[in-house]
């Protein structure tokens, strides 16, 4: 029996705080891998879009629901490749959010991991950053990041091969 200011964190209903763990891990993960590759301060947007972007490719690949600390390593490569830039990232997290909606459906429980992937999801796809305009870049010659010319890009572009590099650099 709970008492009054206690917690589940099973989720199984009856009133109980169902706690989001897949999704917290999930986001601990990519921000240990983004902070390892120090790639960028930790208070940018596009630290946030490279851990929201890692997050969700390390939550949505986890079909079994079985994020383990021992698991990270060997997971390294399934993350590389589906953030790889040739895959179709932003297609295959469509999809898996809508399984997932579907499996919430069928079970009728609440289901505060996907509400949180949901959330960083949207504001991947809804959020621009401006950022250098690579394909700006006259004669392929690179100009200095201040000095080149810059383009609004949703947040996930900006994230996913930051993500990607980070998964490298570990």
């Amino acid at each position: 029996m709970l008492h009054r200011g206690q917690e589940s964190t099973d989720g199984t209903g009856g009133g109980e705080l169902a706690v989001p763990m897949a999704w917290l891990y999930a986001e601990y993960i990519a921000d240990e891998l983004l902070r390892t590759g120090d790639l960028m301060p930790p208070t940018s947007f596009e630290f946030r879009a490279g851990r929201d972007a890692l997050a969700l490719t390390i939550f949505l690949s986890d079909t079994g629901g079985e994020l383990s600390g021992i698991r990270v390593v060997s997971q390294l490569e399934t993350w590389l490749s589906l953030t790889a830039y040739d895959q179709p990232w932003q297609d295959w997290v469509r999809r898996r959010m809508a399984q997932l909606a579907a499996e919430a459906i069928e079970c009728g429980g609440p289901a505060p991991d996907r509400e949180l992937a949901s959330a960083a999801w949207r504001w991947l796809e809804e959020t621009e950053l401006l950022a250098p305009d690579l394909d700006a870049v006259p004669g392929g010659v690179a100009v200095g990041e201040e000095d080149g010319p810059k383009v609004w890009t949703p947040a996930w572009q900006l994230g996913l091969p930051l993500g990607h590099l980070a998964i490298h650099l570990f």
